[in-house]
This record gives C-alpha cells, structure tokens and sequence, in this order.
C-alpha cells in the first residue's frame, strides 16, 4: 500500500480547484466553439434566433444544474480530509464514467445524429455555455481563498 501512496499524484486543494475550473471552462469553450461553427451557414437572423435558445439554454443548465454539482464539488475537496489529495479528486470518482458517456454520447451526436447542425448547435452552446459559467464558481472560490491567504 506504502508503494502506491508514493505513485499517487497528490496536490494541494487550491490545484483542485483550479483543475476543476480550467477542465469546465476548456470543455465549456470547446463546446460553444463547435456549435458557433456549425452556425456558420446559417443566415444571419437564424444566427442570432438559434444563439438565443443556446444562451437561455446555457443559462437554464447553469442554474439548475452545472451550478450546484460546481458548488458540491467545492464543497467536497475542502471536505477532503489529506493535505495533499489525488489530483484526479478534482471530480467525485463516481461521476468519470458519466464524463465518459457524455464524451461518447458528444462524438454520436456529431457523428452519426440525423439532427442538422445548426439546431445541434443550440444544445453544445447550452451545455458549452452551462459549463463554463459554472467554471466561475471554481475561479469564484479560488479568489476568495486567495484574499483570504493575502
């Protein structure tokens, strides 16, 4: 067990944290990218119709989703009782084979749905945008524990 202790990636909560943080907004950013591109073809008033619903999507998935599983995560690492956690502790262990399913569900979709693209866009720009408001929350706590050590 010592062996394996000595191999574990362990890092100060703060490098949680900000893991947490760049993971939701990289994903939030690569998401938002994608379904904007997808927009590309779309004229101009359709443009800003389907980026509409995409925002007031993304703002729905942040309030009653992302948000909170954001502030549970903050609220599990510094609930976290080793100085040093796992790295990979950035997330609830239970929640990586629902990222995997997401993932694979993601590559489907822009694979194989028969959904046109700018209507697919409406959701990665919900989902994207959801994800990273819900980044801030992890900057958000980052800042305050940062004023707090100044």
């Amino acid at each position: 067990m010592d062996f394996f202790q000595k191999l574990k990636p362990g890092l100060p909560k703060p490098w949680l944290h900000l893991t947490a943080a760049l993971m939701w907004s990289g994903v939030g950013i690569l998401l938002n990218t994608l379904g904007s591109e997808w927009l590309d073809p779309v004229p101009g008033w359709q443009v800003v119709l389907l980026a509409f619903f995409g925002a007031g999507l993304a703002v729905a998935i942040y309030q009653f989703g992302f948000s909170k599983l954001a502030k549970e995560n903050i609220h599990r690492i510094e609930a976290i009782p080793a100085e040093k956690p796992c790295w990979f502790a950035f997330q609830k262990w239970s929640s990586y084979p629902l990222v995997a399913f997401m993932i694979g569900l993601g590559i489907f979709l822009r694979k194989h749905t028969p959904i046109p693209k700018p209507y697919l866009a409406v959701l990665y720009i919900g989902i994207g945008g959801g994800l990273f408001l819900s980044s801030l929350l992890y900057y958000m706590h980052l800042w305050r524990k940062w004023s707090d050590w100044s």
